[in-house]
């Protein structure tokens, strides 16, 4: 039996000849009969999507249809999936690009200058690949990173890491909580631990002279990062993070006032406004002398696939994702959606929520995750690395850890 896309594909070739016929007759174009153009997206933004997708479409000729799909498995379907199942167009994370970009799953996109303009560097080299000649092949739409929240009932919002240190501290012993702060792990999160990373001098990849990710300077365990280890053991003594803290123990602890810092990202911002706490949002204090503690920064966009060019609206979906998605009225109204702050700048500055403003400012001088296939080899070692030396009791010295986990990520990239 043919697929509904199939059915769809063929009907329309049917369609189309016969309009070819008809507006050879009438004096009318035969593009401009309806088309369908599919929209994967996760559940937290098919509203949204749906919503400035339609209004894109209303004077296209368009008909837009918005499949609901789980975020993550988004990056491994596009790969598979049959061509009448796939779609035109995919909502996802830029450090898909460099895989997606290789096995030619999303094509390039060429976006006007006046409207690059509009984006920071970053967010556009998040979203953009190449050995030679990097070519950008995603929409950049809204900006992420985690921060340091303070339950300003508990404590102040620190000006340096040895006060976040010793306020996390006292309310651990108040609350009796089993942890300083809330930052989770769980089986590994390199993510979230992001910002102890960088203030310690730990790198994930260097650049080339090209100024491209060099997958062979593996900084996990470099010279600075290692003097600066023994600090981790210290903490993990004191219980200042432990690993076996999750999601949703960090995210417990924090609602229920049990400990006074939470590092996590706007997508909680809901739960913490509900819970009723009082609260700040702030950059994380620096750990030592001579180096910023700096979180990951996330970029979200669109991106056009491969299949778009089979099922024939390959220009409509390069014209919403590049002009369209990319324009300030569309960027706002798609990323105040979800509590995040726009890529592109003139709609950023239209933010007024104070939450999401100081979640921008603890982004300045943060690191885009790596793009780079390579990375895919990163992940569960370095997080492990953390789980290793921060598990209390019969935990590995820091030191260890961090050089096994640099081993282990050289041999897997080769």
């Amino acid at each position: 039996m043919l697929s509904t896309r199939r059915l769809r594909v063929v009907a329309g070739l049917a369609v189309a000849a016969l309009a070819a016929l008809a507006a050879a007759a009438a004096g009318t174009s035969a593009t401009d009969q309806s088309q369908t153009l599919v929209i994967w997206a996760d559940a937290d933004r098919v509203p949204a999507v749906t919503q400035v997708a339609n209004g894109w479409a209303a004077n296209k000729g368009v008909t837009v249809r918005v499949v609901q799909k789980e975020m993550g498995p988004i990056r491994q379907e596009i790969a598979t999936v049959a061509a009448e199942n796939a779609p035109d167009v995919i909502v996802g994370a830029h450090d898909w690009v460099g895989e997606l970009s290789s096995n030619g799953s999303v094509v390039p996109l060429t976006p006007a200058a006046a409207t690059r303009a509009q984006f920071p560097r970053y967010a556009l080299d998040a979203f953009s690949y190449g050995t030679a000649i990097k070519k950008l092949y995603g929409a950049p739409v809204a900006l992420e990173n985690v921060a340091l929240v303070t339950n300003t009932k508990l404590a102040k919002a620190p000006k340096t890491f040895a006060d976040m240190e010793k306020q996390a501290l006292a309310a651990k012993k108040k609350t009796k909580a089993q942890v300083g702060i809330s930052v989770q792990q769980g089986q590994g999160d390199a993510y979230h631990m992001y910002p102890f990373f960088s203030g310690l001098g730990g790198y994930v990849f260097g650049t080339n002279r090209a100024g491209n990710l060099d997958p062979s300077d593996i900084g996990v365990a470099n010279p600075r990062f290692l003097r600066n280890a023994p600090l981790i053991d210290k903490w993990n003594k004191e219980g200042l993070i432990r690993s076996q803290v999750n999601d949703s123990i960090a995210k417990d602890l924090f609602l229920k006032g049990k400990t006074a810092y939470w590092i996590t990202g706007p997508w909680f911002l809901a739960d913490i406004r509900k819970a009723g706490l009082k609260y700040q949002v702030s950059a994380f204090p620096q750990i030592v002398p001579g180096t910023k503690s700096v979180p990951f920064l996330g970029v979200q966009g669109f991106m056009v696939t491969k299949f778009a060019a089979a099922h024939g609206v390959q220009a409509q979906a390069k014209d919403l994702v590049s002009n369209y998605m990319m324009q300030p009225s569309a960027q706002l109204r798609l990323a105040s959606a979800n509590d995040r702050t726009p890529a592109n700048t003139r709609a950023a500055a239209l933010v007024k929520d104070k939450d999401l403003k100081a979640f921008a400012s603890a982004s300045v001088g943060g690191v885009p995750m790596p793009n780079i296939p390579a990375m895919a080899s990163v992940w569960q070692d370095l997080g492990a690395a953390w789980v290793r030396s921060t598990k209390g009791s019969g935990s590995t010295p820091a030191r260890r850890s961090f050089v096994a986990a640099q081993r282990s990520i050289a041999q897997k990239i080769g």
